[in-house]
């Protein structure tokens, strides 16, 4: 299972790639384009062509996992954009975007006080 925790990178390719690549295609992609080291931990996502699915490539210590999501009606809506070649997102972003939802959406702040004593 991939869990995504608070401290975890998590990094969104700007640019679509083709549905199918596998983890080596996608792995030489995370060091060539988001000059980044696949076995670092980090989280990648990335964004089929015509938006209807999304791959997330991560690497747990001992293997790679790539997991998919193609919805069945619509499409990914929100992507980011820009001249570089990746953004990063928090945890709750990160679950946002997977359900198909903007992570740029006002949300709780991150870290509050529980309590007042």
């Amino acid at each position: 299972m991939i869990q995504i925790t608070p401290q975890m990178k998590i990094l969104v390719a700007i640019e679509a790639v083709d549905g199918r690549k596998g983890i080596d295609s996608l792995a030489r992609l995370c060091e060539e384009k988001l000059q980044t080291d696949p076995f670092s931990g980090c989280m990648f996502l990335f964004r089929s062509r015509r938006g209807t699915s999304i791959r997330i490539l991560i690497y747990d210590g001992q293997g790679f996992w790539l997991a998919q999501k193609r919805l069945s009606k619509g499409r990914f809506l929100w992507w980011p954009t820009g001249k570089q070649a990746a953004r990063v997102l928090e945890a709750h972003q990160a679950q946002l975007l997977i359900a198909a939802g903007n992570p740029e959406t006002a949300a709780a702040p991150v870290w509050r006080r529980v309590s007042a004593s």
